[in-house]
């Protein structure tokens, strides 16, 4: 009798430990649940900005037979683009590097036929200026330099015309994340509202690439040949949902 007792006593506080046990687990399991609420939004900012930095590479080419009266007339067309570039407020200053590449068609092995005109000569004055607008406004007259018989040619790798970049990204950055992110904020707390839970605190976050981008989007026109640029960002959030 005493050994079912001592049985029976024993299967009582086996079932009830089962059952604490299993609200316990139970308990872990919902708070892994709620824990695992979340909503992930995202936010984004824009500023309109300007170009704050001109790189131009000015080439010009010269072509003959006598390599003498080549180097001459090279020599003569740099002065005739310096005081073009003089004019339009780009001083010596604003020439960063000078280059000149020489090529003897008939010193290359592999050539085949005659040459109309043995040496070409290019010379490039690279051009570095704050001044945007004034670069823009010389880009623009090259036919003063044509004229005057400048033979002007395009910078392998670079194209004919100015660059123009923005570098003040850290000027704006600040800013447009607190945007950004309020943006986001606002369409969470909107989510949760609709599904009756309240905004809690930021899970995880991720601020995204800056994206600099032409303003006016064209076909063929990059965004490096124009001043005026759209500077974006795209933040994504996690935000917890309490009940």
């Amino acid at each position: 009798m005493i050994g079912n007792r001592t049985a029976l006593a024993a299967a009582t506080f086996l079932a009830i430990g089962i059952a604490v046990a299993g609200w316990s687990a139970g308990r872990e399991v919902a708070q892994v649940r709620l824990a695992d609420r979340f909503v992930t939004v995202k936010g984004s900012a824009e500023r309109e900005v300007k170009a704050n930095l001109a790189l131009w590479p000015v080439r010009f080419v010269a072509t003959g037979d006598d390599l003498s009266a080549v180097q001459a007339k090279t020599a003569a067309d740099e002065k005739a683009v310096l005081a073009f570039l003089e004019r339009y407020g780009l001083g010596a200053d604003a020439v960063v590097s000078r280059s000149l590449d020489l090529v003897d068609l008939l010193a290359q092995a592999y050539r085949q036929g005659p040459a109309d005109q043995r040496y070409i000569l290019t010379r490039t004055l690279m051009i570095r200026s704050p001044d945007v607008e004034r670069v823009d406004r010389a880009s623009q007259n090259l036919a003063e330099l044509l004229d005057q018989g400048v033979t002007l040619g395009g910078e392998p790798g670079m194209g004919s015309g100015p660059n123009y970049l923005f570098t003040r990204l850290n000027d704006v950055k600040t800013e447009m994340i607190a945007e950004a992110t309020a943006k986001a904020r606002e369409a969470a707390t909107q989510f949760a509202t609709d599904s009756g839970a309240t905004l809690g605190g930021i899970r995880r976050a991720n601020q995204g690439l800056f994206q600099i981008l032409a303003r006016d989007e064209a076909p063929g026109i990059m965004e490096s040949r124009q001043i005026d640029k759209i500077v974006r960002v795209v933040s994504t959030l996690d935000w917890e949902l309490v009940d």
